[in-house]
């Protein structure tokens, strides 16, 4: 890996985990190890502008402080040939953040991955030119972002009205699908996990692992949210899973859909496939 001289960095202090002094820290942190870094705190609507700036700037590294989506968006930005990304834990989940650097807190995962940083192309998702390395949800589920989003901001108004929205869509409309080159089969919602992500998939699988969620009513809705507690949800009967690389879905309309937390609307008919190369991660060894 070649040395790290430029480095841009976006903390997004609205994000589910990063203090209002989140800069100040990473500045200290590049500063202890010897490297320039630009550190932008850009406000909610700002964010997707900063994290252009930051990539169109040419950075050896883009670091991003922030929630799953976020990191989503650098990646898709970066791309394969761009920058070199180091996904922080700063929001809620850091499902991708604690696969790449274990559960540990931001600030040790930037001191190591400086000190002892290692390059690693990361592979995901890819539909409709969107780009993930956690999951992808399609389906009626997916109507529920929105309401958690505006939760999230303390908009309960506009949270409950979303909730009853998606409470009244749900199990209205079935996917169908066919995994590669498999037959045409139904669910209510379909999972796609990257390898990254998935405890059933060892890192180095070029597959996605797609699960098929078969539920009819708000009474498997909440035997698989215990199973989801309890144990494995991949042992609940809604639960098909299976492994994949091109996945074909259609539907009556247009699909809702998640990618690592962010919504989006897909076409009605479409295709999710798995990508090898994503992004290029700046990772830790393994063992430590």
């Amino acid at each position: 890996m070649r040395p790290i001289q430029k480095v841009e960095v976006i903390a997004n202090v609205a994000s589910g985990s990063v203090d209002d002094d989140a800069p100040e820290q990473l500045a200290k942190i590049f500063a202890d190890h010897g490297v320039a870094a630009n550190v932008c705190a850009p406000e909610t609507h700002e964010l997707t502008d900063c994290l252009r700036r930051a990539v169109d700037a040419g950075p050896d590294l883009l670091v991003v402080l922030a929630g799953d989506g976020t990191a989503r968006a650098a990646a898709e930005l970066c791309g394969p040939d761009g920058p070199m990304i180091a996904p922080l834990p700063g929001g809620t989940m850091n499902m991708l953040p604690h696969a790449i650097y274990g559960v540990r807190p931001w600030q040790d995962a930037l001191s190591i991955a400086l000190a002892q940083g290692e390059e690693r192309p990361i592979g995901g998702g890819e539909v409709e030119g969107h780009r993930f390395m956690v999951a992808a949800i399609l389906g009626s589920p997916a109507l529920w972002a929105p309401a958690r989003e505006a939760a999230r901001f303390g908009r309960r108004r506009l949270a409950w009205t979303r909730a009853r929205r998606a409470l009244r869509q749900a199990f209205t409309g079935r996917l169908r699908y066919a995994l590669d080159a498999g037959p045409r089969e139904k669910a209510e919602a379909l999972i796609f996990m990257c390898p990254t992500t998935s405890r059933a998939l060892a890192d180095e699988e070029q597959v996605l692992e797609a699960a098929a969620l078969d539920v009819s009513g708000v009474a498997d809705v909440v035997r698989l949210g215990v199973n989801t507690l309890v144990r494995d949800w991949r042992d609940d009967p809604a639960v098909a899973s299976r492994r994949c690389r091109l996945a074909r879905i259609w539907s009556s309309q247009g699909i809702p859909a998640v990618l690592d937390g962010e919504s989006v609307r897909l076409k009605a008919s479409t295709e999710v496939r798995y990508t090898p190369t994503v992004a290029r991660v700046l990772t830790i060894p393994k063992d430590v």
